[in-house]
C-alpha cells in the first residue's frame, strides 16, 4: 500500500475502453445514442451494419458494464471461497523464492543496485527491440515455470469459482484471487524496481507502488490471439511460462500518445522463462497460435505518483472511486483536500 493510503479506481472503468470482441473495437459508452454517434461509423466499417447487430452490441456492452460494477464484490467472494476450500498442488510456488529466479535476473538486479549503475550498463544485460523501449530479460527458471503452470492447471481443473483476467482474455487466472499478491507479486515488483527505475524514470519506474497480475492462456479451442490494445499500467512485465506451442508472437506498434500516420509494427517471439518489459501505453497484441498451448504471466505495474495526475485510460484527471486491494493504483491526494470518493451505486 502507498504510505498507508488506500488505493482507488477511476470512474472511467465503468464507461471507457469497453471491448466489443466480435468487431475488435474499444468503445466509450454512456448510452445508445452516444454509442451510435461516437462509434457508429467504426462499427459499420467492421461489419456491424444492421440495426439488429447494433442492438446486440448494445446488449453486450451493457452486460459488460454491469459485470464491472459487480466485479469487486464478486472478486472478494471468490477469493474467500478459494482461500477456504482450495488445496494447492504446489503450495511452494505461492511465495517468491530466490531459487525461482533465473541467475541472470539476480545478476541484473545486483548490477542495478550497485554504485554507479546506469542505463548504458543495464542495456548490456538486456535484449532491446527497435527504438520502442521494449526489453527482454531472463526472469524465472524452467523448473519454476513448469511447477507454476502445473499449479495453474490444477486450479483451472478444480471446481473453484474463477474470474476472467479482463475483457479481452477469457481464459486465465487472476492471481490476487489465489492469494499471491503479498507473498509473491509484491516482492517480484520490488525486485524489478531498480531495473525499471533506470529504464523508465519518467513513468515512475522508481516508485511503482502497486500492480494487477494475472495469467493468460491461449490454445486452439479457447483464446487464440489478442487484439491491439494498451495496458492500464505505467510498465508491463510479460513472462512466457510455456508450454509447447507454435506461432503466437507478440507485436508492438506505437506508443498510444504518439500515433504515427503509418504505424510500424515489430514482432517479438516468446522465450520460455524470459520476460518482456514495455511501457503500458505501448500498443500491442498477440498473433494467433498455430498449435499447442501458451501461458503468460502479465504484471501491470503502476505508479500512483504518475497516474494520480492523469488516468492513462481516459486521459483525464482521475475521478476516484472506492476499490479493493490495489484497485487501479490511484491514491487520495495528500493534505486536507481529500475529495469524496464516488459511490458506485450512483453510477448505475
Amino acid at each position: 500500500m502507498s504510505a498507508g493510503r488506500p488505493f482507488r479506481g477511476c470512474a472511467c472503468f465503468f464507461t471507457d475502453n469497453i471491448f466489443v470482441g466480435r468487431f475488435g473495437l474499444h468503445v466509450r459508452y454512456r448510452d445508445g445514442p452516444q454509442l451510435r454517434r461516437d462509434h457508429g461509423r467504426a462499427l459499420r466499417e467492421r461489419g456491424c451494419r444492421s440495426e439488429e447487430q447494433f442492438q446486440e452490441v448494445l446488449r453486450e456492452i451493457e452486460a459488460e458494464v454491469q459485470r464491472r460494477k459487480e466485479l469487486i464484490h464478486q472478486s472478494v467472494e471468490r477469493r474467500a471461497i478459494i482461500s477456504k476450500c482450495y488445496k494447492p498442488k504446489h503450495p511452494e510456488v505461492y511465495t517468491l523464492q530466490d531459487s525461482f529466479l533465473a541467475p541472470e535476473f539476480l545478476e541484473i538486479v545486483r548490477f542495478c543496485t550497485s554504485p554507479g549503475a546506469d542505463l548504458q550498463g543495464l542495456l548490456s544485460y538486456l535484449q532491446s527491440f527497435s527504438d520502442k523501449r521494449i526489453y527482454r530479460l531472463p526472469v524465472f527458471t524452467e523448473e519454476f515455470c513448469q511447477a507454476f503452470v502445473d499449479e495453474l492447471e490444477s486450479f483451472e481443473q478444480s471446481d473453484m469459482p474463477k474470474g476472467r483476467p479482463n475483457t479481452m482474455n477469457n481464459y486465465g487466472v487472476l492471481l490476487n484471487e489465489l492469494g499471491m499478491d503479498e507473498p509473491f507479486l509484491t516482492p517480484l515488483r520490488e525486485r524489478l524496481l531498480p531495473i525499471t527505475a533506470l529504464l523508465y524514470p519518467e513513468l515512475g519506474g522508481a516508485c511503482l507502488d502497486s500492480h494487477k497480475a494475472f495469467v493468460v492462456k491461449y490454445s486452439l479451442h479457447e483464446d487464440l490471439d489478442l487484439s491491439s490494445h494498451y495496458d492500464n499500467a505505467e510498465v508491463t512485465l510479460n513472462v512466457s511460462l510455456g508450454k509447447e506451442f507454435t506461432e503466437g508472437n507478440l507485436y508492438f506498434g506505437d506508443f498510444n500518445q504518439d500515433p504515427s500516420p503509418v504505424p510500424k509494427y515489430i514482432e517479438v517471439e516468446h522465450v520460455g522463462g524470459h520476460g518482456l518489459l514495455h511501457r503500458g501505453g505501448q500498443i500491442h497484441g498477440a498473433l494467433p497460435i498455430a498449435s499447442g498451448q501458451r501461458w503468460n504471466l502479465i504484471v501491470w505495474m503502476r505508479s500512483s505518483a504518475i497516474r494520480n495526475q492523469l488516468c492513462p485510460m481516459c486521459h483525464r484527471k482521475p475521478e476516484l472511486v472506492e476499490a479493493e486491494g490495489f484497485g487501479d493504483g490511484f491514491t487520495d491526494p495528500l493534505g486536507e483536500e481529500v475529495p469524496q470518493t464516488v459511490n458506485l451505486c450512483a453510477l448505475g
